[in-house]
């Protein structure tokens, strides 16, 4: 039988605090009363600080699987052309994804071990003449590698190359965690869902919308119901959703958003550096590699780690879980079985991450990976010398 709180370690679903927890634990009450309307205004107007957008953002009882295709159906019509950037699993699914919707994808080949590259976008789209590209498509933070892609720096590439594509953005697991701006970086729709950042359960998907991607669902010839923007923001203008909400969800959703704000977005994007960065400096001092390789895309959310030659990583969080009671991220696709991944992201802290990393540390021992001992000790000294509360300004990019 094993003691103590288990320690959920991957990159979603991350844990759920127990203020949320306690939010959560409410009787249902009357999705179309009054008091049901102020609770929908309330988080409808709450996600927009958390996306950094002054326009609609759409809450749908989803995945983020969901709420990927909503952003499609709304905005293409089969036959479209889209550019999209292998930077993942992930991106790799919602390529599939949009494949079965009768999309075109032209597919950017990449490495797995960083970003997408702003300069070959911008020459792609140059290219693009004709403007036949409808959407460029990319994902934010990638979790089964633990790259970041600069997105601003996309927008500006797209805007010097003059092209008129949407520019689409999966934010699943980097919103509330990661540095994300929908306005600023003209974002046109913004994916994401409620189990990594947001510290809910799964169950809920979001569409940030620029007015432009609104136009273009106006116009579109994709069928769709269920995910119609404009059936939801006919009610959602007073709080109120087209079918049945997920009410405790939402009643958790309001309790999360008050807590990223109570920190303040700076504050928590700058906590998730610190704390990214402390667990790379024990990678590397462990002598093992992280996975991506562009110190300008490392992830804040989360680490993938590589495993030395000849060791197995579905192994190593076997050992793991089994002595020490936390799970690690598994690899997916390509790096299954030659990555594990630590999830740092939503409510974690100091004393977290380095029980994180302990286990870690402990389950090299165990398994017989060779490592060199003192990984926590040099996450420590790291976390010491930089006290919480710089900003993300302030941080230095370590572990490359």
């Amino acid at each position: 039988m094993r003691q103590g709180r288990h320690f959920l370690q991957i990159p979603g679903p991350s844990p759920v605090p127990d203020r949320v927890l306690r939010a959560m634990d409410m009787p249902v009450i009357d999705h179309r009363s009054a008091e049901f309307g102020q609770l929908g205004r309330t988080v409808l107007e709450g996600a927009q600080k958390i996306f950094q957008t002054s326009g609609p953002v759409m809450i749908f009882p989803s995945s983020g699987t969901g709420a990927w295709e909503a952003a499609i159906v709304n905005t293409l019509s089969p036959g479209d052309k889209v550019l999209m950037v292998e930077t993942g699993h992930f991106a790799t699914l919602w390529r599939q994804m949009a494949a079965r919707w009768g999309i075109d994808v032209d597919f950017l080949p990449g490495d797995w071990r960083r970003g997408a590259d702003p300069a070959v976008i911008e020459e792609r789209l140059t290219r693009d003449t004709s403007h036949a590209l409808k959407a460029v498509m990319v994902v934010h933070n990638e979790t089964s590698t633990g790259a970041t892609s600069r997105i601003g720096e996309i927008r500006a590439a797209m805007d010097r190359a003059g092209h008129p594509a949407l520019l689409m953005v999966d934010t699943i697991s980097s919103l509330g965690s990661a540095d994300y701006r929908h306005d600023e970086w003209g974002v046109d729709v913004s994916v994401s869902c409620s189990q990594k950042g947001f510290m809910l359960p799964p169950g809920l998907g979001f569409n940030a919308i620029s007015e432009k991607a609104r136009a273009a669902a106006k116009t579109n010839k994709m069928p769709r119901s269920y995910w119609d923007w404009e059936e939801m923001l006919k009610p959602n203008a007073n709080g109120f959703f087209p079918y049945t909400p997920a009410t405790n969800l939402l009643y958790g959703l309001r309790e999360a958003i008050a807590m990223l704000l109570e920190e303040g977005l700076d504050q928590v994007f700058a906590r998730h550096q610190r704390l990214a960065a402390a667990t790379r400096v024990a990678v590397n001092h462990w002598g093992l590699e992280v996975l991506c390789q562009e110190p300008k895309d490392f992830s804040p959310v989360l680490t993938a780690v590589l495993m030395p030659p000849g060791h197995d990583a579905d192994q190593f969080r076997k050992v793991v879980l089994d002595n020490f009671n936390m799970s690690l991220g598994s690899g997916l696709s390509k790096v299954a079985g030659k990555v594990f991944r630590i999830g740092h992201l939503g409510e974690c802290n100091e004393l977290t991450l380095l029980a994180a990393l302990t286990g870690v540390e402990m389950g090299l021992s165990v398994a017989g990976i060779p490592y060199r001992a003192g990984g926590v000790d040099a996450a420590m000294t790291y976390l010491e010398q930089r006290p919480q509360g710089n900003s993300p300004a302030h941080l230095k990019v370590v572990g490359s």
